[in-house]
């Protein structure tokens, strides 16, 4: 079942029947699926008071009323509708009183259908953006998710992580293309499912890994073939933009695609529509693209490599998904999380948690995420026999020894070496218990009472310590 484009219909208001049959077909070929039209002013009236609309294109001259006075209409009922006016008659001065008014545009019949697809397209982006942030003001304001289910995949009590689910509610409804970063193993797929399935998209979630294949292969998967198109191709063959019509395609690793498929890419984006290898008839490209990259977003906006009109269209809606290291208050939940899927899955009966594996847990940075935390413990509970986790067990796969304290990711005092074992300076007291007190507090989120549990010591010596460090710029051991 396909998706009507855009979400909030086009009004077109012209009372020459044959120029609504005509420009009703073009905006349909060209991707503008949700087209409403009338012939009179008291029909656009009543259509104007009663539904949203992404955008009105709206005649100068009306039997019944004057194009410039149902501007005034639109502005009071809806003013974020923007207005295209159209006229068979150019005069100066009716374009000026319509620009006054507040038209977008003003343009003489016949119409070029690549200028008019084109301010529609702009106005229709600017008129859905902006009603997404309205839409994200109220979700952020309430901070409560209407759907929470659509996030059971993802475990998590972080609030950072709930930020980003609210974010999620507030765009998923929109046609635009979301760029999703984040570390190897943090759960990019995971999200675009999340989005998919709170879309209301009615086609299916097609994922596929674009890193590293060349452009035919790309042009062959995405766009399909026809028959005869290369030698081999005995038979037509869909592309996965086919199979994936009315719903959303998840493109990962896009941050390695070469340019040649980068520009094809756009011009799905731009015209949403593609040409499958051996056709010269364009196909409509009826998706939601949602794209992934381990690379930051600086990185691929600096990139020499990857294009940027590419990068600014595929950024309509980013979000950053944030490395293990940077939300350690979800260990525990994660580690009890994993430990009952492998239980269930390897058919053992579920070891207890103890306080001191989870202080173990915490020790490390997670370089593979939530991918290699997952791993470390299905690899423990494969040998696992007693009723607790072993600790020598987790310490032995985390490459952590007995005694032995890594600080992963710690500079010293003066930006210099890592505190850790193997480390080419050693650090001084005041550097390693400044240190420790640093990485409690970020593992803690900033709760000095969690930091100070860490560290084995009262909040209120915690608290000295800190104040003591601000004035001194150095923590002392004693």
């Amino acid at each position: 079942m396909r998706n009507e484009f855009p979400s909030k219909p086009v009004l077109v208001v012209d009372d020459e029947e044959q120029f609504l049959y005509s420009i009703s077909l073009s905006l349909r070929l060209n991707g503008i699926s949700n087209v409403l039209t009338c012939s009179s002013g008291a029909t656009a009236r009543e259509y104007i008071s009663t539904i949203d609309f992404s955008a009105v294109v709206l005649d100068v001259n009306l039997p019944d009323i004057r194009g410039p006075e149902l501007i005034d209409v639109i502005a009071e009922q809806c003013p974020e509708t923007p207005v295209v006016m159209i006229t068979a008659v150019d005069k100066a001065e009716v374009a000026v009183e319509c620009m006054k008014k507040g038209a977008l545009d003003y343009l003489v019949k016949p119409l070029n259908d690549e200028r008019i697809i084109s301010i529609l397209r702009n106005a229709i982006s600017q008129r859905e953006l902006r009603g997404e942030n309205e839409a994200l003001k109220g979700y952020l304001l309430e901070n409560r998710l209407k759907t929470p289910d659509a996030f059971s995949k993802i475990v998590t009590q972080n609030t950072r992580m709930h930020s980003l689910f609210l974010y999620v509610e507030a765009i998923s409804s929109t046609p635009f293309p979301v760029l999703i970063t984040g570390e190897t193993g943090v759960g990019k797929e995971l999200f675009a499912q999340a989005i998919h399935e709170l879309s209301g998209r009615k086609g299916p979630f097609v994922p596929v890994n674009v890193g590293g294949i060349d452009d035919n292969t790309f042009s062959d998967t995405l766009f399909g073939h026809t028959r005869g198109a290369f030698t081999g191709a005995d038979s037509a063959r869909p592309g996965i933009i086919e199979r994936a019509a009315g719903g959303t395609l998840f493109l990962d690793e896009i941050g390695d695609l070469c340019k040649g498929s980068q520009v094809k890419l756009l011009r799905v984006l731009q015209n949403r529509d593609y040409l499958p290898l051996g056709s010269d008839v364009a196909k409509l490209a009826d998706v939601r693209l949602i794209v992934a990259t381990n690379k930051n977003i600086k990185e691929l906006k600096d990139a020499t490599e990857f294009r940027s009109d590419l990068f600014h269209r595929l950024k309509t809606h980013h979000i950053a998904i944030p490395p293990l290291r940077d939300r350690m208050d979800d260990i525990p939940k994660l580690a009890e999380y994993f430990i009952s899927e492998a239980a269930q899955l390897l058919n053992k009966e579920k070891p207890g948690l103890t306080s001191e594996v989870l202080s173990v847990l915490n020790r490390y940075d997670y370089p593979g995420n939530i991918r290699e935390l997952r791993g470390i413990l299905f690899d423990v509970m494969s040998i696992q026999e007693s009723a607790v986790v072993s600790v020598a067990a987790i310490k032995e796969r985390l490459g952590l020894t007995t005694g032995e304290f890594q600080f992963q990711n710690a500079l010293d005092a003066d930006g210099g070496a890592k505190l850790s074992g193997n480390g080419s300076r050693f650090p001084t007291i005041q550097q390693a218990v400044q240190s420790l007190i640093q990485d409690a507090l970020l593992r803690s989120n900033g709760n000095q009472n969690g930091a100070a549990k860490l560290l084995g010591i009262s909040p209120q010596a915690l608290s000295r310590r800190l104040k003591y460090s601000a004035a001194k710029k150095d923590v002392y051991e004693e």
